[in-house]
Formats: structure tokens, sequence, C-alpha cells
């Protein structure tokens, strides 16, 4: 792999955080002292990627450029995009104008493009998935013929993306072979008494106990961009009355996966993954993270 193939690191950090009470990509987890995402870019520098694009909301560029820019390793090149509701095709700025909530991480990764020449690892920025998934997602793009249209996942067991506080919601994979043939929505997943079990299409529905979840853990390839860009359009068509509905990542791969667009390999996590929703998890989840990485 030349320099010019190395993937470039994608963090989607334009939430606004609304369960949180704003500003969780730039939290920092106590003991730590640093936010999730320094702690995965740190992981991803040592797996060997050297240029990082941030997807940022503007209200939380100061903190970024001030307190996160400079703790990160030296030699990483760093580009700052920013998501703005307002970054639309001209047509639909009268809904743009009455939207407040970011369009989704489909526009998210869309408002990067110009940042990516090739291919890209693309993670959230308040998920931790631990050092194993960059290795795994860089040796995939090591392993891959530069031209193919094969992009990645790094899936995790469904057992551990469980919370101690409730229910749920997961993109739960479908696998043939070794490669992703869907992501099935399910919400409210609990433990049941064989497995798990979730709502799924309004409907209570088992699920195995050894089930892979999605969490936003993605190796794509330059040919999802011109998708995505598309595929925007076509949803800002379909929802032009509705100010609320996201543009989801997922969703464009999943339509590019049915047409035989694109292939997406499965690899099963090496580590465990953590996540924070409420402020009240920073504690719990910057203990669980320190024993992992230190202990």
């Amino acid at each position: 792999m030349t320099s010019a193939d190395i993937p470039t690191l994608v963090v989607l950090a334009g939430g606004l955080g609304t369960r949180f009470g704003g500003g969780k990509q730039i939290a920092e987890l106590p003991i730590l002292g640093k936010t999730i995402m320094e702690l995965s870019i740190e992981d991803a520098y040592k797996a060997g990627i050297r240029h990082v694009v941030l997807v940022i909301n503007e209200a939380v560029r100061p903190a970024i450029e001030n307190v996160i820019l400079p703790r990160l390793p030296k030699p990483l090149k760093v580009d700052l995009a920013v998501q703005s509701v307002s970054m639309v095709p001209s047509r639909f700025e009268d809904i743009a104008n009455k939207r407040m909530k970011p369009w989704g991480t489909g526009h998210a990764l869309l408002c990067a493009r110009s940042f990516v020449a090739g291919n890209a690892v693309v993670i959230t920025a308040d998920d931790y998935y631990g050092a194993g998934a960059y290795t795994q997602l860089f040796a995939h793009f090591c392993n891959i013929d530069q031209n193919t249209s094969e992009m990645a996942i790094v899936a995790y067991p469904l057992s551990q993306t469980m919370s101690e506080l409730g229910g749920v919601n997961r993109g739960v994979c479908a696998l043939s072979d070794n490669y992703l043939t869907q992501v099935h929505e399910y919400l409210n997943i609990r433990q049941a008494d064989e497995g798990y079990i979730g709502i799924f299409d309004n409907q209570e529905t088992p699920i195995k106990e050894n089930s892979l979840a999605s969490m936003t853990c993605w190796g794509v390839t330059q040919s999802l961009f011109d998708k995505l860009e598309s595929q925007f359009e076509l949803f800002l068509e379909s929802h032009d009355s509705d100010v609320k509905k996201e543009y989801y990542l997922p969703d464009c791969i999943q339509h590019m996966i049915n047409l035989n667009q694109a292939s997406v390999r499965v690899y099963v996590a090496k580590d465990r993954w953590f996540g924070v929703t409420y402020k009240e998890e920073l504690d719990s989840v910057a203990g669980k993270i320190y024993e992992l990485r230190h202990g």
C-alpha cells in the first residue's frame, strides 16, 4: 500500500448531543482526561492512518481547535469539515431553513467528501471501538484490489453492546459468507430467556444470541460518495415537507448492496464497544475504557 492508498479516518462529530445535554463529542472522560474521539484517533494512528477529517458543527469548533487538536499526534494531518443544515442543493433551501437538527450520518459523511481522496474509515465521535477495529479495516484496504468497490464493516457481538439501563436500539446484521446482506433496525432490544427480543416492523421479534450489531464502524470506498450525493437529493425530494427525518449512511450502503454496486465484508470486532448517551454514563464508561487500555 502506497501513502496515497492509506485510508483517511472520518470522524462524524457534528451531532448536537440532545440527550446528553450538548457537546458530547468534546466531553472529556474522567480518569483518562481525553475525549472518546481522541482515543479513537490515537488508535487509528497506531494502526497506520495519517489523515483525519473531523466532521463538526460550528458550535464545537473553538473547543476542538484550542483543546483537542493540540493533543493529537503531531505527524497527523487533520482537516475540519463543517456540517450545517444549510448545506443542501439550492433548490432545497426552503426546507433547510425550517430545519434545526443535522441531516444525519449520510449527510455528515457527504460533508467530508472534498477532503477524502481515496478509501476511508468512518466512525462516530461518541463511540469507542477499540484498537482492533482500525487494524482490521487498515488490513482490509491493504489486502483488496484498490480498484474494487469492496467495502467493510467491523460489527460487534450484540451481547457486548447492551445497556444496564434498559433496552437499546441496534442495527442487527444479516450475513452471507462473511458479507453483509442487510442491516435490520431493531428497537428496544432486551435480554430474553433465549437470546434477545426487540421490536422489528412494529412487532416483538426474537433475535439470536450470537447476532452482530452495526455500530457505525465502516470502511468505505470512493464509489460511495457519488451515491451519497445522488441519494441525498432523492431523500430531500421524498421528504420535502419533513424537517425531522434523517438521511442515514447505512441506507445508502444498503441501496448499493441491493443493486450489486458494492459488497461489504464483515469483520467481527476484536474488542469491546463502549458508547455514551447520557452524562451520567461518563464515569462508568471511562472506568471500563481505562481498564481496557491500562489493565
